[in-house]
């Protein structure tokens, strides 16, 4: 099939910039490079299917499943083609927690279009409906076939199948610069997701390399500021993806920390953290409108209970001059209040000057806190606060404060 030019096609310049990117991690080159996509290597894919995949899923997550049971609504709809749906359901993001209300998985749910979704082969009427439901799942890759277990140990006698997928299928991030603040509506369709249909695709934003399968971007379930992801066969590169964009997963990994955003189950500690800490609730990962599910009774207590004392918060660490500085910093490091000494967080991710913590709101964000890490107090820490945080979450801390 021919392929269409990007217009977002690197300049040399930019790729240069790019080069020196991956040799430095300075994650403000990051914001001049222009889009980019990597292939998520830390990151799998498992499949659901059977006709009590949304009921199984729908009393263990934290999101509402029953959304990809539904016919999708007009405003997730495209102008279809033979290989793109005729009507798209967006991406789901979701967590697995133990029955005490602790993190286990992350998952970004996608149901794949249906027959009776699709254009047959002469583009006027739709397929014949074969009767599978399938849902994937884009999950820690590191955790892998503990997760397909665990989700097997809560089957029982419903009727779904689990299987790893990862040969198969291959999770990918689209992000960068364009992604920073929210695009223009000439560069961006109204629509959720990012396809080969001619409704999206006016100034050929995307390479017409789809399947009769019609794989394709959507917007990030967690932030708009993330850019796209989606589930690509493993045989072929995704649309939009041109050889000098496809860029090292490190650098996902950076754009992530600028936005405060932790991902998998190395990032969320599994069994230990209650995930509003890590701000899932604001990550749309986290139905409160929903019946029960595994753990959901310390969640809702938390939620209603209206204050999170800790959350996670993009760091940066700066020398004795408060300029960015690369520094070995072990995850799990402490942090401190230099002026009172007490501890008030734990690094939980670093790369280069870069890293996330989970501290407590109220000393970290104060502008008269000198942050340190315990053991390497020539080293300062700035704590930042994102700018994708609801104005809520502070006006509980400030309650909460003046309780105290």
């Amino acid at each position: 099939m021919h392929r269409l030019r990007s217009p977002f096609r690197f300049r040399r310049s930019i790729a240069s910039s790019y080069l020196t990117l991956r040799r430095n991690h300075h994650l403000h080159d990051l914001e001049n490079v222009g889009s980019m996509a990597s292939r998520l290597k830390t990151r799998s894919v498992i499949r659901f299917s059977g006709p009590d995949t949304i009921k199984f899923l729908q009393g263990l997550l934290t999101n509402d499943v029953r959304r990809f049971g539904e016919t999708p609504g007009e405003e997730t709809s495209n102008l279809p083609t033979p290989n793109l749906p005729l009507l798209t359901v967006p991406p789901m993001y979701a967590a697995l927690l133990t029955p005490q209300g602790r993190f286990l998985y992350d998952l970004f749910l996608y149901r794949p279009a249906r027959p009776e979704e699709k254009l047959d082969k002469t583009g006027s009427g739709p397929r014949s409906d074969d009767g599978e439901l399938e849902l994937l799942a884009d999950v820690d890759a590191q955790v892998l076939d503990e997760v397909v277990q665990t989700f097997k140990r809560y089957r029982l006698r419903a009727k779904v199948d689990i299987e790893n997928a990862a040969q198969d299928f291959s999770p990918w991030q689209h992000y960068g610069g364009n992604f920073s603040h929210k695009s223009s509506k000439a560069e961006e369709p109204d629509a959720a997701s990012v396809g080969w249909g001619a409704g999206v695709d006016k100034a050929a934003m995307s390479a017409s390399q789809g399947s009769e399968n019609g794989w394709q971007w959507f917007k990030d379930p967690r932030l708009d500021c993330l850019g796209c992801r989606g589930i690509f066969p493993s045989s072929s590169k995704p649309p939009l993806v041109e050889a000098d964009k496809e860029t090292d997963e490190k650098n996902y990994l950076l754009w992530r920390l600028e936005k405060g955003v932790a991902e998998g189950s190395t990032e969320i500690p599994k069994g230990e953290v209650i995930p509003l800490e890590y701000n899932l609730e604001g990550l749309n990962a986290i139905s409160f409108d929903k019946g029960c599910y595994v753990g959901q009774e310390l969640i809702a207590r938390t939620h209603h209970r209206g204050v999170i004392r800790k959350r996670l918060l993009p760091l940066k660490f700066l020398n004795d001059e408060g300029k960015e500085a690369e520094q070995k910093v072990a995850p799990r490091s402490e942090i401190l209040d230099a002026a009172s000494g007490k501890r008030i967080g734990t690094v939980t991710t670093t790369l280069g000057c870069r890293g996330l913590g989970v501290l407590r709101l109220e000393e970290a964000l104060k502008k008269s806190t000198s942050l340190t890490i315990l053991g390497q107090e020539d080293l300062k820490v700035e704590a930042i606060k994102p700018d994708w945080w609801p104005p809520e979450w502070f006006e509980e801390q400030r309650q909460h404060s003046a309780v105290a």
